[in-house]
């Protein structure tokens, strides 16, 4: 199966490790990661205002690719997935902003909203199966006492982004356990990391990301694994004195095709 993949810039800069463990991975379990050409950067941010369509534009150019070919959109960071699935429902249900966005792109032809949009977690839960998933488990993690950190942009606004219940989810537990690992459930998984005031408050970023470390700690945990560059990096400048890891890199670990990445 092929998919549209929106790598995004951290992953392409100061993560490219995290982009060979999503292309390994897809590639041992039958996905083909086709990179959107010319992508740009997502916006990062998703602005509220419905005049501002500048920011925007790179995701509705990289929806309208992806949908051209007939394939769903597939990004493994929690950012640039915020970003585009929230501009992707703008396109569908908001007729202004619409039309605003598609004359800027006139020259490239319409847009409404028609593709799929994936994280690389739905995909792994969607299109492949946990089941599968596991099948696929080489090395086995059965041992590991693992918690997921789900953060801000995976789960909210659940009316736009609809991949868990976000009280209560349960998609990277779920794929905890089919690579063989013991899911580890505490209360701060998805609340915010202060990533994004890490510059402008440093202090309240790190007291944020200590109490997320410390429960899950206190819970059991012997690893984190989280699906955002932000809040990964967020964690471990904060100090944790337990492994924060990519889930990609555990997902190759487990596949056994994470030394497969170094020549990539």
């Amino acid at each position: 199966m092929k998919v549209s993949y929106f790598p995004g810039c951290t992953l392409k800069n100061k993560a490219k490790d995290l982009d060979a463990y999503a292309y390994k991975s897809a590639e041992a379990l039958g996905i083909t990661l086709e990179e959107i050409e010319n992508w740009q950067c997502c916006g990062g941010v998703f602005t509220t205002a419905n005049n501002e369509v500048a920011t925007k534009l790179s995701s509705v150019r990289a929806l309208k690719e992806a949908s051209d070919k007939g394939q769903p959109l597939v990004s493994v960071c929690s950012a640039c997935h915020n970003v585009i699935k929230q501009t992707n429902h703008a396109m569908k249900n908001d007729k202004a902003f619409a039309d605003k966005v598609n004359r800027y792109m006139a020259a490239d032809g319409g847009y409404a909203g028609e593709a799929e949009v994936y994280h690389y977690l739905e995909m792994l839960r969607d299109l492949v199966g946990f089941d599968e998933v596991k099948k696929k488990v080489v090395n086995s993690l059965k041992g590991k006492k693992i918690a997921a950190y789900y953060g801000c942009l995976l789960l909210r606004p659940n009316s736009v982004m609809r991949m868990d219940d976000p009280e209560n989810p349960t998609i990277m537990e779920d794929l905890i356990k089919a690579l063989g690992a013991e899911a580890i459930v505490y209360a701060r998984r998805n609340e915010c990391c202060g990533g994004y005031i890490s510059v402008e408050n440093p202090e309240t970023a790190k007291k944020n990301s200590n109490a997320i470390i410390e429960n899950a700690k206190a819970a059991g945990a012997e690893m984190i694994i989280t699906a955002c560059p932000l809040c990964k990096y967020n964690l471990v400048k904060s100090g944790a004195d337990i492994p924060v890891v990519y889930f990609t890199e555990l997902l190759a670990e487990a596949l056994g095709v994470k030394e497969d990445t170094n020549g990539k």
